[in-house]
């Protein structure tokens, strides 16, 4: 077989395996926000009021992010010096046992303060597996890839987090159904128990595909770096400070509207519970099917601009969103959250690539996962629960939720064109180049 057709074919296998594996690993994530939305609060922290119980739940669900850099930590570590193969198994394995525990878990009702306890436990876990996941499954999928055919690999990765919001949503309208007692007893843990077969599905996939090209090349000329967290932060700390700014509505947008959104929507406004997640289905599925229609615009465009473009066209529609949204009306709640998702589906499809292309081989793995993940931490685990606090904070009102929604889509869009020049600086000018027009 020719060099060049069994590198397609590695590049095809790479990226399927990435896709998979990160839409299994998102789906446990999603799961467990979506159950923290409409039920945890009830079934962990049942002497609290509604509102507390909400943002009790809510502090579990960040628990995941504050673990995300450690797992960014181990696994990139591990990643930059054996390889990035081994670690994406190992990752899918701990994130399905996690979420699979949390399925069977016993609720307060049955063992009282060790509930809680344990689920905090067990989301910590999630939070180190996905910590390790998301940069070597970019990885995994980049460095396979052709330079030209780079930015599109990880928009493939990036397919994932819409993918894996799909399967959850799914999985919860299902058992939505369900009559409420049910639904409370046992019909939300479902949704958990499924992971153990996706998670199967996944390692079957994952296993069979090599390591990846470029490391490997990589080693054949330099070796491993010893600390690459120590070389990461000695030689190139501003692309990290960069990078955590410019993921951040990457991370808190799902969050805040399949988690704060969801909650807000079902309790202070009333909205029927199997309403909000028809149309979370709709929104996920319409950014499924426009992030690779972004890729390609940004093939013919530069990644720059529409990641620009699309951002400061969020700004625009943030307001109208949530003005939408206190209608109660479906239809235009629906029509809110599709403006939310094509702009801000434009900017996350290419977030993975263009973050990926910032940092040098010989840390990327450690790179791209201590900024994502910190930012993960500081910001995106933190969405759901400092909107609820602004939520009750001003008396019900949305507003102060708006301009903190707003803060962050401008903090995103300056750290992304300020990484970009930075990158652009960094690099020989035909490398700078491919960095800021190639997706």
């Amino acid at each position: 077989m020719p060099d060049g057709t069994l590198a397609s074919r590695q590049s095809r296998r790479a990226t399927i395996a990435s896709f998979i594996g990160t839409a299994v690993e998102w789906y446990d994530f999603f799961i467990y926000g979506t159950a923290s939305a409409l039920v945890f609060g009830t079934l962990f922290f049942p002497e609290a009021d509604s509102g507390t119980g909400t943002l009790a739940a809510f502090a579990t669900f960040w628990v995941g992010f504050l673990t995300r850099p450690l797992g960014g930590i181990v696994f990139g570590h591990l990643g930059d010096r054996i390889g990035r193969k081994n670690v994406l198994v190992v990752t899918l394995i701990l994130m399905g046992s996690a979420t699979t525990l949390i399925g069977v878990l016993p609720t307060y009702a049955s063992i009282g303060y060790a509930a809680p306890l344990l689920l905090v436990l067990l989301r910590a876990l999630q939070g180190i597996a996905v910590g390790g996941e998301w940069g070597g499954a970019v990885l995994m999928a980049t460095e396979n890839a052709a330079q030209g055919r780079r930015g599109m690999a990880g928009a493939w990765v990036q397919q994932g987090s819409p993918a894996g919001a799909i399967l959850a949503t799914l999985a919860f309208l299902v058992v939505g159904r369900m009559p409420d007692d049910a639904f409370l007893q046992w019909g939300w843990r479902v949704p958990f128990l499924l992971s153990a077969l996706l998670v199967v599905i996944g390692l079957v996939i994952r296993i069979a595909v090599h390591e990846s090209a470029e490391f490997r090349a990589a080693r054949e000329t330099e070796p491993a770096v010893r600390l690459p967290l120590v070389t990461l932060f000695r030689t190139a700390w501003p692309l990290v400070a960069l990078g955590i700014g410019a993921s951040a509505l990457g991370i808190s947008a799902a969050y805040f509207t399949n988690t704060f959104l969801v909650s807000w929507a079902t309790t202070d406004l009333g909205i029927p519970r199997q309403m909000m997640l028809d149309i979370l289905l709709v929104t996920f599925v319409l950014q499924f099917l426009w992030q690779p229609v972004a890729a390609l615009i940004a093939r013919r465009i530069g990644a720059v601009r529409v990641m620009a473009g699309a951002l400061t066209a969020n700004i625009l529609v943030a307001v109208p969103m949530f003005l939408l949204i206190t209608t109660r009306d479906g239809f235009l709640i629906g029509v809110a959250l599709a403006l939310s998702v094509v702009t801000g589906a434009s900017y996350y499809a290419l977030l993975a690539g263009f973050l990926a292309q910032a940092f040098p081989v010989r840390v990327r793995y450690t790179g791209i996962s201590v900024a994502y993940q910190l930012c993960s931490t500081i910001i995106g685990g933190s969405t759901p629960l400092v909107a609820q606090w602004l939520l009750i904070s001003g008396g019900g009102s949305h507003w102060p939720v708006v301009g903190y929604y707003i803060a962050l889509l401008v903090l995103t869009l300056g750290c992304v064109l300020a990484l970009a020049r930075r990158a652009g600086h960094d690099r020989p000018p035909a490398a700078a180049r491919t960095a800021l027009t190639s997706p």
